[in-house]
């Protein structure tokens, strides 16, 4: 008999109906060089827009071209907390506005953080409330959809 643990064969390589995940989305054609430049560039015009209170913008800017798929943790990283820091200096009367002022592409992308920012162990550098807050206040104006958008998106931000 041979030797084989049967438990470490993969029965999926010879499965012609398998999904993998380039078949789920298109691939992102930036090369991860050039997603952590641009995260990090955006990191910078972020805290410039804050700087003239323009929270509108800072938002704007931190999600547009979020960085998905594999080989770009760095950048997802830099753009997380980039949003957090975001979310952080917003305050909750100005929340609705801002919000209103996105595309609902970037409101889907903002669900996507705001969940992400939820999976966090301790929920990292930020408190619970701003992130429902900011839940709360994303569901009243992009309605329930897009939190469907968000969970059956295969893009992993």
């Amino acid at each position: 008999m041979a030797d084989i643990n049967f438990r470490k064969i993969d029965i999926d390589q010879w499965d012609e109906d398998a999904l993998h995940e380039s078949e789920l989305y298109e691939v992102d054609p930036r090369d991860p060089q050039q997603v952590l430049e641009e995260a990090k560039a955006r990191q910078v015009a972020v805290r410039s827009s804050l700087a003239r209170s323009d929270i509108s913008g800072a938002l704007t800017t931190a999600l547009e071209s979020a960085p998905y798929g594999p080989n770009v943790e760095e950048a997802k990283t830099i753009t997380l907390q980039t949003l957090l820091t975001i979310l952080n200096s917003t305050k909750s009367t100005e929340i609705s506005g801002v919000v209103k002022t996105l595309s609902p592409d970037t409101q889907d992308v903002l669900m996507k953080y705001l969940y992400k920012g939820m999976a966090m162990p301790g929920w990292g550098d930020i408190s619970g409330s701003v992130l429902l807050g900011w839940h709360e206040k994303l569901t009243e104006v992009a309605g329930v959809g897009c939190i469907v958008r968000t969970m059956t998106d295969r893009r992993i931000v």
